[in-house]
């Protein structure tokens, strides 16, 4: 670090250090909003823009910023800076610091300060940043105006990546600046606004790892649960031990012969014969799955070959395993039929269900996600609430995975969904990005529509279950006080929030070309056809049924027997 004898550095040198050090730690893409004390990052970053070096995305709203830079982050593996002005504009970060911490995302907090002596002076714009986001960063530099910044900004970097006792996440370099805040007169920037386009830096692909069925032991009645961020290795596990795979849609190891679809709807009835569980990933979705992982008379175990940001060492039951032999032991030798019977039981609930759920004739959200699971390629990024519990009910397993499967389950909130796939989609610029998300996930993220005039256009379909307010409630606990009249109309207005936003004119507004299917057939038709890079699909559907929808369904696998075999 340097002394205090060192000469002050200008803010354009402390600013074209910081990008530099950047650049060297893997940085290829940065998403920027506007502001004047941050602007020597934002003349910097346009030099390094304009020799190619890396790759900016300019958002006018720090939320819809922060939560781009998660989704570059997630399809990149790469840290990904977002650079805010001081004040308020570093706090409107935080729910995507918060869900990066979860997930264990390496966003970079690179928020602009005022230097020392106007802080506690009443000076516009000028409020305690340092330590901002507390538990939520692996670490939280502050770098004063002047100084040398490349030794605290690589300290926090190289906290971002993480250790072998501490999972990556997100870190918070809070730099200050003192005027002039403009490069000199002799700085020129060559070739403005050139089109940069840069390939993701790789993501690490480990070792794939051999799994080996024992040779003999305990016979043990075992399932395989993989939660979200599970991947491949719970679908290789699930295969080489003869084991059923309860997979959640973004555990991304939905897939294979061993994927029960219809898993959660028959645990009701069938979880008493489980013995033991392994998982991978984190459970995030349903409350079944929740009840068989919190089961005391049924063993459990999770792989944990590396830490994860999810959860504390001994806040969970179950056994953490690191080595592959050792994990094959606990589950034991599969009784002969266990996978078949799960299989049968599998593909008579889902006769059951796609009956019930066409029953009517009209669109409904498991219909919906049953169709965009079913056609999705490239990229699939599903909402929170209903919608990916829509997707986990009818999302039928595929031998093969046709589409990267995303989510925010770190948190598991409504917020910044359209901003996270429109990173997500800059970083696969290659493929298509399908979102499918719920009216208000929808209006809760609409600035994420907005995309500048000569900022890189991803190529998207959001596709919008309308139900005109939140249908999740109706389907939990609250839905039976909705029923019972006791509160009158408070469960719809407080839960329900109604709504009548029109979604073409929001469509015209951000200048998406809107689409709207009324039935099965016109939703086929629009998401097979091509039309402009960013469409905005309505879908609209009502949700006064939801809840005895999912009421018949529950009865109707409840009837669902045991096969019995030889």
């Amino acid at each position: 670090m340097p002394s205090n004898s060192d000469p002050e550095l200008v803010s354009m040198d402390v600013a074209r250090k910081l990008v530099s050090t950047l650049q060297n730690s893997g940085v290829r893409d940065v998403v920027i909003c506007p502001g004047s004390r941050s602007a020597p990052l934002a003349y910097a970053l346009a030099e390094a823009e304009s020799t190619g070096a890396l790759r900016l995305h300019v958002r006018i709203d720090e939320r819809v910023a922060g939560f781009t830079a998660l989704g570059l982050s997630l399809a990149s593996g790469a840290p990904v800076p977002v650079v805010t002005t001081s004040g308020t504009a570093v706090g409107e970060l935080l729910p995507a610091v918060m869900e990066a911490n979860h997930v264990g995302v390496q966003l970079v907090v690179l928020s602009a300060d005022r230097p020392a002596e106007l802080h506690g002076t009443g000076a516009n714009q000028t409020t305690n940043q340092v330590n901002l986001f507390g538990a939520h960063v692996r670490d939280s530099v502050d770098i004063a105006a002047g100084i040398d910044p490349v030794f605290l900004a690589e300290k926090a970097l190289q906290a971002a990546r993480g250790t072998a006792a501490v999972a990556p996440g997100p870190v918070q370099l809070n730099v200050a600046f003192r005027d002039p805040l403009i490069p000199s007169e002799e700085d020129r920037l060559p070739n403005f606004g050139v089109s940069v386009t840069h390939p993701p830096v790789a993501m690490d692909n480990p070792e794939k790892i051999r799994w080996v069925r024992p040779e003999s032991g305990t016979k043990m009645r075992t399932v395989v649960v993989a939660g979200h961020g599970a991947g491949a290795e719970a679908t290789d596990f699930a295969h080489a031990l003869g084991l059923p795979l309860f997979a959640e849609p973004s555990s991304n190891a939905r897939f294979g012969a061993n994927a029960i679809g219809p898993y959660r709807t028959l645990l009701a009835k069938h979880a008493s014969r489980i013995q033991r569980v392994v998982l991978f990933g984190r459970p995030t979705l349903t409350r079944p799955v929740a009840r068989l992982l919190g089961n005391p008379s049924i063993e459990t175990a999770l792989w944990a070959p590396a830490p994860v940001p999810w959860f504390e060492t001994g806040k969970r039951r179950e056994t953490l395993i690191s080595d592959p032999s050792e994990l094959a032991a606990f589950a034991g030798s599969a009784p002969e039929n266990w996978l078949e019977c799960w299989q049968e039981l599998g593909e008579a609930a889902t006769t059951l269900i796609q009956r019930l759920i066409e029953s009517s004739g009209e669109l409904n959200g498991p219909l919906v996600a049953r169709e965009i699971w079913a056609v999705a390629k490239g990229n699939l990024v599903l909402g929170s609430s209903n919608v990916i519990r829509d997707a986990d009910l009818c999302g039928q397993p595929a031998a093969r995975p046709a589409a990267h499967v995303y989510a925010n389950r770190g948190l598991a909130g409504i917020d910044g969904t359209i901003a996270t796939a429109t990173g997500i989609a800059q970083t696969r610029a290659e493929l298509k990005t399908t979102v499918l998300l719920g009216d208000v996930t929808f209006l809760h993220d609409v600035g994420g529509l907005l995309l500048g005039s000569g900022e890189p256009e991803p190529m998207m379909d959001v596709v919008v279950l309308n139900d005109g307010g939140g249908a999740i409630f109706s389907t939990l606990e609250h839905g039976a006080v909705a029923e019972s009249g006791r509160y009158a109309h408070a469960v719809e207005r407080l839960f329900g929030t109604p709504h009548s936003v029109r979604l073409e004119a929001l469509a015209a507004a951000y200048g998406w070309e809107y689409q709207a299917a009324g039935n099965l057939g016109e939703l086929s038709r629009v998401l097979g056809s091509t039309g402009a890079p960013r469409r905005l699909i309505e879908v609209a559907v009502g949700r006064s049924d939801l809840r005895a929808l999912h009421a018949r369904i529950a009865d109707a696998v409840d009837t669902l027997e045991r096969p019995e075999r030889p």
